[in-house]
């Protein structure tokens, strides 16, 4: 399904992101799930897993960049600021020296959930998504990550399911793949 590419079309204006933004935690955090393995590179080199954080209550997050699950110890420069997302469009608009995460449609439909929401972790896991797998909200494996058609399966799922009870997905058509979320990132 096309692992590690971007399936949105973005606005992408390419400068450092604001000295004033402070995201020493995000980035700490980022490169401790690195050191875990559950953001990382597969064996042909291809990143998984991300991380996200509100933006104040703009509606605007913090997201790791495209590409950059390979890389061991990010910094400030490896994130992008979105600020804007239009699922009906398949549109992202972003500031940052990379551009963001195929993974920030999915990360924008979940901090529009609850104003409560003020992290998202997408990590992978093999052994602890087929232990979770269909036990707790999972996706239809029919729905490619990145894409409109997650956005609505997450929303449906937030309905549907004890997701906001429980606060992890598995995502059952990207192996692999888990969405966890809350009030902070150390939550």
């Amino acid at each position: 399904m096309n692992e590690g590419v971007i399936k949105f079309n973005y606005k992408w204006i390419k400068k450092p992101l604001p000295d004033t933004l402070n995201i020493g935690k995000l980035v700490t955090y980022r490169n401790k799930l690195y050191g875990s393995s559950l953001i990382g590179a597969d064996k042909d080199g291809i990143g998984y897993g991300n991380i996200s954080v509100l933006y104040k209550s703009s509606g605007k997050f913090i997201i790791s960049g495209s590409d950059t699950g390979k890389i061991k110890s990010v910094r400030k420069h490896h994130f992008s600021l979105i600020h804007s997302v239009d699922a009906k469009k398949n549109f992202v608009s972003c500031t940052g020296m990379k551009v963001a995460s195929s993974e920030s449609m999915t990360h924008s439909i979940i901090y529009n959930l609850s104003s409560k929401i003020k992290c998202v972790i997408h990590v992978h896991n093999l052994r602890l998504w087929k232990k979770l797998i269909n036990k707790v909200p999972t996706t239809d494996k029919r729905v490619s990550y990145g894409t409109p058609e997650m956005v609505y399966e997450i929303k449906r799922l937030w309905i549907k399911s004890d997701l906001k009870k429980r606060k992890i997905i598995v995502m059952s058509g990207h192996k692999g793949g888990i969405i966890v979320f809350g009030e902070s990132v150390e939550s």
